[in-house]
């Protein structure tokens, strides 16, 4: 969950109000946070919801909080028409091919609006643009820069800027060699052999995108007055509600905000586009899923405050929701509105009228006592999300992709596909944590979820174990140790067929078979993928299907 930084008198100045930080303590929960610390001025804040960037800065806090304090319906946000384009060019398109841009004039930029600036920004890059590869974005020094923009690629050696905070031009291969974000996020261009340029019609590079701004005009500072703000990526889902957030919370402040007309090879757009969004909800769907009893008119009530124009039509109320709000995909997402609105303390718990007999089942007492034995042998359990992503799964493992369970309108790019197998969630574990001590003896139970043509809900769960060791001299040997181990103390016989997969070594891994079925595999983690996942120990790991016993 983001954690972020704020200031208590700015807070208070964009809430309109000054409140103690008791009532502060209070209404921030409006907007699913909570106060963490409080340091004189200095206030760290943590947000409870990892899709709703909208809340990831002051302006989107102050305005949760102002619509309980005092409802005014759904934002609205003019967008003037600039005369600013930016050509994109065709050769973007195996590179980072969209971009969505926006102007925003007069500014009034002092030291907090500029941490908040900051902080966004990069909030937005590590969690919703997954680091970068999804969304990276932009802000420059309008008054620095001579449209049209162009939006390009160019060789290693084909161009020179002065990075940010370099004052020595360099290449594009130099400044993945040498700057440190170069260095950072190399990985992310490593497969082009062109990289991604935004460059103005004096020939001044903007920047070198997803890597760095230009020292030129990528620099905002407190004398900044008007702003040109780009984000780029492979998919507008994510891009579009990017840039909506951000000059969002510059208009809070004040700010014009200005379109621009972007041009690819085969269509056109103007973006930002803050248009509110239109649905409806049934109110006898509210009142069920919540279990309240309200009125129509309590309900729009309700919604007002969360920052809906909310219309009473019969039995239906159609709404107005700000564009910068991505996560409503379900009426369910309304309804918790509506309860976060109504105060989830108020609630009153009612005990179900249903007769129950209660009792562990039969998989999760298996499930406790293979992890019991795990634990005995020197194992420690660890838990991951049932929800991750394709590169995790597939290219980080040096597979193929295959067919997977995704989600229809993620809003991640992080969390769009249930995992198919836990190794993967293992590697990733190793990959954080490699700053602890070795030997990293690791394991895991848990669902994955498959395809399933069969079933009403055209998927199956199936409960695995993965466990792994991690060390600068394991070898096979051990890890066939602690399989042994296990099966041995389950009174399972077993057997062993060398097999070919892709993560791991030719020669050393093998499936695993019980009654003449195989139940998994079990081997040393491929160099590859090791280096996939910047782990830097050897990695020896089986993982099995735990139905079959």
């Amino acid at each position: 969950m983001p954690t972020i930084e704020l200031s208590y008198r700015d807070l208070c100045r964009l809430v309109g109000k000054k409140l103690s930080i008791e009532e502060l303590g209070e209404v921030i929960h409006y907007a699913k946070s909570g106060i963490d610390a409080v340091n004189g001025d200095a206030l760290t804040v943590k947000v409870e919801d990892t899709n709703r960037p909208d809340l990831w800065s002051a302006e989107g806090i102050a305005r949760e909080i102002k619509g309980r304090i005092n409802p005014k319906g759904c934002p609205k946000y003019g967008v003037k028409q600039s005369n600013v384009v930016v050509n994109v060019d065709k050769k973007n398109k195996t590179v980072r091919p969209y971009t969505v841009c926006a102007v925003v004039k007069n500014l009034k930029i002092d030291v907090d609006t500029l941490s908040q600036i900051i902080q966004l920004q990069e909030k937005i890059h590590v969690t919703f643009g997954s680091n970068r590869k999804e969304v990276a974005m932009g802000i420059y020094d309008y008054d620095r820069i001579k449209p049209p923009i162009k939006f390009t690629t160019f060789k290693p050696e084909g161009i020179k800027f002065a990075p940010l905070d370099f004052e020595e031009e360099m290449t594009l291969k130099e400044i993945l060699e040498k700057h440190p974000k170069g260095k950072e996020f190399v990985h992310l261009l490593a497969a082009h052999d062109e990289y991604p340029i935004f460059i103005d019609a004096n020939n001044e590079v903007l920047s070198m995108p997803p890597i760095i701004n230009s020292n030129y005009s990528g620099k905002i500072t407190e004398k900044t007055k008007n702003a040109f703000i780009e984000c780029s990526g492979f998919n507008l889902k994510f891009l579009i509600p990017a840039l909506n957030v951000v000059v969002a919370a510059l208009a809070d402040r004040g700010a014009e905000i200005q379109s621009v007309k972007v041009i690819y090879p085969k269509k056109n757009m103007i973006t930002p586009d803050l248009t509110p969004k239109k649905t409806s909800i049934d109110i006898d769907y509210i009142n069920k899923v919540s279990g309240l009893k309200l009125s129509g008119k309590e309900i729009c009530k309700l919604l007002e405050q969360a920052n809906y124009d909310a219309e009473l039509k019969g039995k239906k109320i159609d709404l107005l929701y700000p564009a910068y709000r991505q996560d409503i995909m379900h009426p369910r997402d309304i309804v918790e509105d509506v309860v976060i609105s109504y105060g989830y303390n108020k609630i009153e718990p009612v005990v179900p009228k249903l007769k129950t007999e209660s009792g562990i089942a039969e998989k999760e007492i298996f499930s406790n006592k293979v992890s019991e034995i795990m634990t005995s042998i020197g194992f420690q359990e660890i838990l991951s999300y049932t929800l991750t992503n394709k590169e995790n799964l597939f290219s980080k493992m040096n597979l193929k992709e295959e067919n997977i369970v995704e989600i229809e309108n993620a809003v991640s790019a992080n969390w769009n596909v249930f995992r198919s197998w836990l190794l993967p969630s293992l590697m990733e574990f190793y990959s954080n944590n490699q700053h602890v001590k070795y030997p990293q003896n690791i394991f895991e139970i848990g669902n994955v979820v498959l395809i399933d043509e069969k079933q009403e809900t055209k998927t199956r769960d199936v409960r695995k174990l993965a466990v792994a060791i991690a060390d600068s001299k394991v070898k096979y040997e051990e890890i066939v140790a602690a399989l042994d181990t296990l099966l041995n103390k389950l009174n399972v016989k077993y057997s062993l067929k060398r097999t070919k997969h892709e993560s791991f070594i030719e020669g050393r891994v093998a499936d695993i078979f019980v009654k003449n079925k195989s139940i998994g595999f079990i081997g040393e983690i491929h160099p590859t993928v090791l280096k996939n996942w910047k782990v830097e120990m050897p990695v020896v790991a089986f993982e099995i299907d735990l139905i079959f016993f």
